[in-house]
C-alpha cells in the first residue's frame, strides 16, 4: 500500500509540476534579459542568432529526452525519475549564475562560454524530459480506475503547466533586474522544491512496483520499445496533437511582436492589431485570456465522463475557429461602434474557452491509450513531450513566415490551416476510441 492517501500524492504531483514550470519561466526571461547586457556582467556580446541557437537547445533537449526518460521511468519507477529533473534544473542555473564569475570567464574564453551556457540549456531540458513523462506516467497510472478523477487531473496538469510558466515569465525580469544574476540561485532553490514535493510528497503506486518487479521488466529490449511506438495508435493522435500545439506556438511567439511593434510607415494600414497596441492593454488582455483559459481547463477536465474524448478535441476545434474568426473581426474593425467590437470579444473568449478543452481531452486519450501496455506507460507519456516541442516549432516557423507577409492576417490563416489539419484525422481517430475504452474499462473493473 502507498505510504499517503492516493489524493495527497497527485496534489503533490500537480503542485510540483507547477514549481518545476515556475522554474522553467524563471529562466527563459531571466536568460533573455541576462544576456542582453551580458557585456554588463563581464562577458561577450551575444547576438541575437546565438539567443536563439540556446533556446533552441533546451526544446530540443526536452524533446530528445523525453522518450527515453520515459522508459526509464517505466523501469526503475515513475515517482523515482520525476526527482532526476529538479535535480538537473539546479545544476543548470547555478551553472548559469557562474557564468560572470572571473574564474569562469577567464577559462571560457572566446566561443568557449557559449559551450558552457549551451551545456546549460540542454540540462534544463533535462529537466523537463526526465520529470514530465514520468509525472504524465504517474497520473496515468494513478487514474487507470476512476474516468472521472483522469479528467480533472490530466486538466489540472495542463492548468500547473500553463500558470508556472506564465507566472515564472511574469516575475523573471523584474526578479533579475532586483538581485541581477543572483536571481539564477535563488532559481535553484525553487528547483530545490520541486525535489522536496517529489521526494517527500509522493508515494510510489502498487501497481507500479508490481510491473516494475515482474520478471518482463529486468530486460529492456529496444526492438521491442520501437515495436511499441510503431504498432501503437497513438500515431492517429500525432497530426490532430500537433496541430493543436502549433496553433498555440502560433500565438504565444509573435502575436505580441506583431501587436507592438511600430514603424513610420505602416506595412498594413486597414489591420487594427498590426502594430501600436500599448504593452498595457497587452498585458490586460493576456491576463483575461489566461482566466478564461484556465477556466476551459477545469471545465471540460470535468466533462470526461459525459463525453468521448474525441468528441471534446472536436468542440475544442471549434472553438478554435470561432476564435479565429473573432479575432479577424477584431482586426478589420475600423468604423465599427463598440457594441459590435464587444460582441466580436465575446466569440473570441467564448471560443477560446471551448478550445482549451482540446489540450486535456488529447492528453486524457493518450493516457487512455496506455491501458493496453501498461507496463509502459512512462513511454508512451512521454511522447507528450515529443508533439508538444514538434508543434511549438511548427507554429513558430509558420507564424513567421505568415506574419511576415500578411501582418496579424497571416496569424489567423495560419491557425485556419492548422485546425483544419487537426479535422483531418479525427474521425479515424474516433472510430479506434472504443479499444481504448475497452481496455480502460477492463482495468476499471479489475481495479
Amino acid at each position: 500500500m502507498t505510504t499517503y492517501p492516493l489524493g495527497r500524492s497527485l496534489t503533490a504531483v500537480l503542485t510540483g509540476t507547477f514549481t518545476l514550470r515556475f522554474s522553467t519561466g524563471l529562466t527563459g526571461t531571466m536568460l533573455g534579459t541576462y544576456l542582453a547586457r551580458f557585456q554588463d556582467h563581464g562577458g561577450p556580446h551575444i547576438s541575437g542568432l546565438e539567443v536563439g541557437l540556446l533556446s533552441a537547445l533546451y526544446f530540443a533537449s526536452e524533446l530528445v529526452l523525453s522518450p527515453p526518460f520515459g522508459v526509464l521511468s517505466d523501469r526503475l519507477g515513475s515517482h523515482r525519475v520525476m526527482q532526476w529533473g529538479p535535480i538537473f534544473g539546479a545544476v543548470a542555473v547555478v551553472m548559469t549564475a557562474a557564468s560572470t564569475h572571473s574564474i569562469v570567464l577567464g577559462a571560457l574564453s572566446g566561443g568557449a562560454i557559449l559551450v558552457w551556457l549551451g551545456a546549460t540549456r540542454l540540462l534544463e531540458g533535462a529537466a523537463a524530459g526526465a520529470s514530465i513523462p514520468s509525472i504524465l506516467g504517474y497520473i496515468a497510472a494513478a487514474s487507470s480506475v476512476d474516468e472521472g478523477l483522469r479528467g480533472r487531473v490530466v486538466s489540472r496538469f495542463e492548468a500547473a503547466t500553463l500558470t508556472g510558466l506564465g507566472l515564472g515569465i511574469v516575475v523573471g525580469p523584474a526578479l533579475f533586474g532586483a538581485i541581477g544574476p543572483a536571481a539564477f540561485l535563488l532559481n535553484a532553490v525553487v528547483y530545490g522544491g520541486s525535489f522536496a514535493i517529489y521526494r517527500w510528497g509522493v508515494s510510489e503506486l502498487p501497481a507500479e512496483a508490481r510491473i516494475r518487479s515482474s520478471e518482463a521488466r529486468q530486460h529492456f529490449s529496444l526492438r521491442a520499445y520501437l515495436q511499441l511506438l510503431k504498432s501503437s495508435a497513438v500515431w492517429l493522435l500525432a497530426p490532430t496533437w500537433i496541430a493543436l500545439n502549433a496553433v498555440i506556438g502560433s500565438w504565444t511567439s509573435q502575436s505580441v511582436f506583431q501587436l507592438v511593434q511600430r514603424s513610420r510607415v505602416p506595412r498594413f494600414p486597414t489591420q487594427v492589431l498590426s502594430g501600436g497596441v500599448e504593452p498595457v492593454a497587452i498585458s490586460i488582455g493576456a491576463g483575461v485570456g489566461l482566466l478564461v483559459f484556465l477556466g476551459g481547463l477545469v471545465f471540460w477536465g470535468n466533462r470526461f465522463k459525459r463525453f468521448r474524448r474525441t468528441t471534446i478535441i472536436a468542440f475544442g476545434i471549434a472553438g478554435g475557429f470561432a476564435m479565429l474568426l473573432g479575432v479577424a473581426g477584431i482586426n478589420h474593425s475600423q468604423g465599427l461602434g463598440w457594441p459590435i467590437v464587444g460582441a466580436l470579444v465575446l466569440v473570441l473568449l467564448s471560443g477560446l474557452f471551448v478550445l482549451a478543452g482540446a489540450t486535456p481531452a488529447a492528453l486524457g486519450l493518450l493516457a487512455d491509450m496506455t491501458e493496453a501496455h501498461p507496463e509502459d506507460r512512462g513511454a508512451m507519456m512521454g511522447l507528450y513531450s515529443v508533439f508538444l516541442g514538434v508543434g511549438q516549432i511548427l507554429g513558430s516557423l509558420m507564424a513567421g513566415f505568415a506574419a511576415d507577409r500578411l501582418g496579424f492576417d497571416g496569424l489567423i490563416v495560419v491557425g485556419v490551416i492548422l485546425l483544419a489539419v487537426a479535422v483531418i484525422p479525427l474521425g479515424r481517430l474516433r472510430a479506434s476510441e472504443h479499444i481504448f475504452d475497452d481496455h480502460a474499462r477492463a482495468r476499471r473493473d479489475r481495479g
